[in-house]
């Protein structure tokens, strides 16, 4: 199937030159299909800054469009075969010195230099799973290794919803930690203005914004107000699917089970269950975690990535007991960052790998069933527009033109 979504003839009644997308395409075949993960990668890819965040925190033009394809390219529910990625030894075997489970199984986490189970020795107030990430983050500043780090922090205005922002201090970092289950368009805040003439970030977010960056520092940049190669070290968070906000805090939590969202002191996913916590230590939800599925990102469902291949350092709570990290060590980069917090952490060999390769396996099973494109690790980076349509073109993925002339 050839067609595209020609609303530029429309319009004006002009054709086109071949080979150019517009974010028109974009809007019809991630945003208005429902499959957007609200990573930012197309407001940064944008070289005339005309992406922004549309008023349902999904992106949108805030001026003209030049159809330069950029935001089609780099999108991972887009053009960007996001598993392009990935080291080349993310889906092979180990290697020499395997971890072997009690049944004989080999464990293979991607790419790793080291794994660790570990926790900060002195506690950080509001920290999730050891404190590892928060940890790290205050040891790089503070030794100069970087001077700015993209987290997310709680929103003034919505409670319990999680915002991203550039932090640039210790204190920052202090006031951001703790975990929230909405994606923030992280990567739209790839902006260094306040930083100096060298500006060095750290980048800490779910897997698709980690592939969305290593993708845009795949290329040289010089356009736009981002700065993808002012990024020098990249934490990805374990992740087998974010939350839309309004989904999950307000109509699962605040409408369907009653629960006053000021009351409530902490939210986590751990075991497979969603646990919610109120200020006085009450439980108030510990359920199942598929029991709030339909609250999740469709477009989460065609990952394959819980264990965020791409980035430096992964980390989660999966493999560890409660109250510690679970920590990759993936690249040359990673190990210096860990080698600058190494003195603040309580450390072992990972409690249970065997518990990460199984989370990995269903991930990949849920992403291989839902993806409508092959997934091809050795194949070309981007995919053009046609071919995607012609590949998701009468599944429930379809770019939102062809349900609506179907309907």
């Amino acid at each position: 199937m050839s067609k595209t979504f020609d609303i530029r003839r429309e319009m004006n009644d002009i054709t086109e030159a071949p080979g150019k997308t517009w974010f028109f395409e974009l809007a019809a075949g991630v945003i208005d299909a429902g499959r957007c993960i609200q990573c930012g990668t197309c407001v940064a890819a944008c070289p005339s800054d005309s992406i922004g965040i549309g008023t349902r925190g999904l992106p949108a033009l805030v001026k003209m469009c030049t159809g330069c394809s950029l935001c089609w390219d780099f999108c991972p529910r887009g053009g960007l075969r996001y598993e392009t990625t990935w080291p080349e030894d993310a889906m092979v075997d180990a290697g020499p010195g395997p971890v072997i489970t009690g049944d004989g199984a080999r464990v293979h986490l991607g790419q790793e230099l080291a794994t660790y189970t570990a926790r900060v020795s002195e506690p950080i107030p509001g920290a999730q799973d050891g404190g590892f990430v928060s940890a790290l983050l205050i040891s790089l500043m503070r030794q100069g290794h970087i001077n700015g780090a993209i987290l997310a922090r709680p929103s003034p205005t919505e409670t319990w919803k999680g915002e991203a922002f550039l932090a640039r201090d210790p204190h920052d970092i202090e006031t951001a930690a703790g975990s929230f289950y909405n994606q923030t368009m992280a990567l739209a805040h790839l902006d260094c203005k306040g930083l100096g003439l060298e500006p060095r970030i750290a980048v800490v977010g779910t897997p698709c914004e980690i592939q969305g960056l290593r993708a845009l520092q795949a290329r040289d940049w010089y356009w736009g107000k981002s700065h993808p190669e002012a990024v020098v070290v990249t934490i990805a968070l374990l992740c087998t699917k974010s939350f839309d906000y309004t989904g999950l805090m307000l109509t699962e939590l605040r409408d369907n089970r009653g629960i006053d969202l000021d009351d409530v002191a902490r939210v986590d996913i751990l075991h497979g269950k969603l646990m919610v916590d109120a200020h006085d230590g009450t439980r108030l939800v510990d359920e199942p975690i598929r029991d709030f599925h339909g609250a999740s990102l469709k477009g989460c469902d065609e990952c394959a990535d819980f264990l965020g291949h791409a980035a430096d350092i992964s980390v989660g709570s999966v493999g560890s007991a409660d109250g510690y990290s679970s920590v990759i060590i993936r690249t040359e980069a990673g190990q210096k960052a860990f080698d600058a917090v190494k003195h603040r952490l309580e450390l072992r060999e990972l409690d249970r790998p065997e518990a990460l390769q199984k989370l990995e396996n269903m991930d990949k099973k849920t992403a291989f069933a839902s993806l409508p494109r092959p997934f091809d690790p050795d194949g070309p980076m981007f995919i053009d527009y046609a071919e995607h349509v012609s590949l998701y073109a009468g599944t429930d993925r379809e770019p939102a033109w062809i349900s609506s002339s179907n309907g």
